[in-house]
């Protein structure tokens, strides 16, 4: 599942970027970028830093039968 997730940030990440280079584009030709791709690219990167967390949580091996996060 780790592994899936790692692939689904990096998709994240990469629409993210294309949306940065879309308002970079824009603001080149009109002096201001497009907020709605601006706050589009805000979104994708909340997404892709949630899912990198879960990835990490993921990962973690339980530290002691008592941690309240550990699995199991």
């Amino acid at each position: 599942m780790a592994d899936r997730l790692e692939a689904i940030a990096e998709e994240l990440g990469d629409l993210a970027f294309d949306r940065l280079r879309e308002a970079t584009s824009a603001a080149r030709r009109s002096g201001m970028p497009d907020p709605a791709v601006v706050a589009e690219e805000k979104r994708l990167t909340r997404a892709r830093r949630a899912v990198e967390k879960a990835v990490v949580v993921l990962r973690r091996s339980p530290s002691s039968p008592g941690d309240p996060d550990a699995f199991g």
